[in-house]
């Protein structure tokens, strides 16, 4: 059986075919589009240009732990097996905590409304040494235009009611992997947000607090609807203490001294 060899036409053909798979190849390598954008660091100081002051806590401080159900305990057993609670005995302190489920920026939530409401609420004579607020995944259908405002709202109402207390804000946690484009943005926009306050911010999306090998043991998936697990809120919970313990040794700067509140 012999062989024509190919003509031009299927010559050129085949390199173009090739040519795009190739191309084709090293933009799915590049570029993995069914992954979320990858990010820049959170830290906090890059949009201000001002180091966050380190923390300086009493020896057992009291802490507001403000958020959504993540911070209600949703799926501990009991909910007092929450992060947020159990956060207490880390710190060698107490937590006032203060968890709306389904609660964000700019969402109701089903046992309360929105953060900026809550927050007006808020008794001023609890008398925080620290404020942890956290959250949240459930703004990630609201209007993304509208969110940075909504946050600054929040945020001011916070500093107002109470002045000179730290504030730490803890960015949302991935209930499902790969981490979705919404809670992606929500984290980006906070994190932006926080540094120009010079605020420190955590981002369990930056540092894969969660990931494919410890996801079904920190999160329920089943009846908990994607919250953590028992086992999942003792790894926030220290989780959150280590970043805190990492915020009060921070190194002190020249920016740092204008800023910073003694230990009381």
């Amino acid at each position: 059986m012999t062989t024509r060899p190919p003509t031009r036409r299927r010559r050129t053909a085949l390199v173009v075919v090739g040519a795009l798979a190739a191309a084709l190849t090293v933009f799915l390598g590049i570029s993995r589009p069914w992954m979320p954008p990858a990010e820049t660091p959170p830290i906090a100081a890059a949009e201000s240009g001002v180091q966050p002051a380190p923390l300086a806590l009493p020896e057992h401080p009291k802490v507001l732990v403000f958020g959504d159900s993540w911070t209600y305990g949703s799926a501990a057993t009991p909910p007092t097996n929450g992060y947020a609670y159990l956060l207490a005995g880390l710190i060698d302190g107490t937590t006032v905590v203060d968890g709306v489920r389904g609660s964000g920026y700019q969402k109701p939530g089903l046992d309360g409304p929105d953060y900026l409401t809550r927050i007006k609420a808020l008794d001023p004579s609890i008398a925080p040494d620290l404020i942890v607020i956290e959250g949240s995944i459930n703004d990630r259908r609201e209007n993304a235009a509208a969110f940075p405002a909504a946050v600054n709202a929040a945020w001011d109402a916070l500093t107002g009611k109470f002045p000179d207390v730290p504030i730490v804000v803890l960015g949302p946690a991935p209930h499902e992997l790969p981490v979705g484009a919404s809670t992606a943005r929500i984290d980006r926009d906070l994190s932006r947000l926080a540094a120009q306050r010079a605020w420190w911010y955590i981002s369990p999306v930056q540092e894969n607090w969660i990931t494919p090998e410890n996801y079904l043991r920190l999160i329920d998936v089943g009846a908990g609807r994607r919250h953590p697990t028992n086992a999942g809120h003792e790894y926030l919970a220290e989780k959150v203490h280590d970043a805190l313990e990492r915020f009060s040794t921070a190194p002190v700067t020249a920016a740092d001294g204008a800023h910073q509140k003694p230990a009381k």
